[in-house]
């Protein structure tokens, strides 16, 4: 029993031999801040308490850095591909025989009207520039149109991007109509609606005679696309005619009263018998600035 006692003795002392080593230890450590063991967990401690890596972040600084470079300077030849559109485009009466526009230009704006063509033969063009010799001998000088035509609208303007469903209605309209033929054979004077003296034009002209009622029918036709976009229709009692011949100014008294009579013989009186005009209206034609667009009738 003595022995016994002994042992548990001797044990115990053991076990409170190594706790407080354990204990001085750690306090030992503790206070070495120098001690290698204290070293690896100060920056074990450091590193778990950073700020996380945000890979957000990097890209953004990333961003920066690439934003701070300085920018290339934009070429000339790029800058000049722009101006035009900056440049205020200015009429040049010179250029078109002291024409002058009824409306100004405007970029974006397309002059537009619908026309019934007419090629002429080489016998009326003999006739118009006997027409032009008579009428220049009475102090008008008329110069030839630049392409005859049948008026079948106004000139109007049209934005770009109202042309394609202007022309398909148009298109529309014509669906089911037919084709006719009309004849021109009276000279007739007429003016531009614009009297000042700097835009207005007297034009000498030869006036439809046959197929009236199928060009008032066209009119309708024309004149409700025209409403549709709230544009000007046509003359209420119109004069069909083919613009032969044309003037700066208003030189209409002048021209009905000094030479039209005279004009009209040579008209009435050709070489081969009274001349008339023919015009097969087998298509109408609609031209929207440089761009013309075909109807064939029926």
């Amino acid at each position: 029993m003595q022995f016994l006692k002994k042992y548990i003795f001797s044990v115990s002392m053991i076990v409170n031999y190594s706790s407080s080593s354990s204990e001085e230890e750690t306090e030992n450590t503790s206070k070495d801040d120098s001690s290698p063991l204290r070293k690896r967990r100060m920056l074990d401690t450091e590193n778990s308490t950073s700020e996380p890596l945000d890979h957000g972040s990097v890209k953004r600084k990333a961003g920066k850095s690439a934003h701070s470079t300085p920018r290339l300077p934009l070429p000339d030849s790029v800058k000049e591909m722009f101006r035009e559109s900056e440049e205020q485009w200015i009429d040049k009466s010179e250029e078109h025989g002291g024409r002058l526009r009824s409306f100004q230009h405007e970029r974006g704006n397309w002059a537009t009207c619908v026309f019934c063509p007419y090629d002429p033969e080489e016998a009326f063009l003999e006739l118009l520039n006997e027409m032009m010799v008579v009428a220049a001998t009475h102090g008008i000088p008329l110069s030839l149109s630049e392409e005859f035509h049948l008026s079948l609208s106004k000139t109007v303007v049209l934005r770009h991007h109202w042309i394609q469903p202007f022309i398909q209605s148009i298109q529309t309209g014509l669906t089911q109509f037919q084709k006719f033929f009309c004849l021109a054979d009276k000279l007739k004077v007429y003016s531009n609606a614009e009297k000042s003296s700097c835009s207005c034009r007297t034009f000498l002209g030869m006036e439809i005679s046959t197929g009236k009622t199928q060009l008032l029918e066209l009119i309708k036709i024309v004149d409700e696309t025209m409403t549709e976009f709230n544009l000007s229709t046509f003359y209420k009692d119109p004069s069909f005619h083919i613009s032969l011949a044309w003037c700066v100014g208003d030189h209409v008294e002048t021209l009905k009263k000094t030479c039209l009579s005279e004009l009209q013989s040579l008209v009435d009186a050709h070489e081969d018998g009274p001349f008339y005009i023919q015009l097969n209206c087998t298509e109408l034609r609609c031209k929207s600035g440089n761009k013309v667009f075909l109807f064939p009738l029926q």
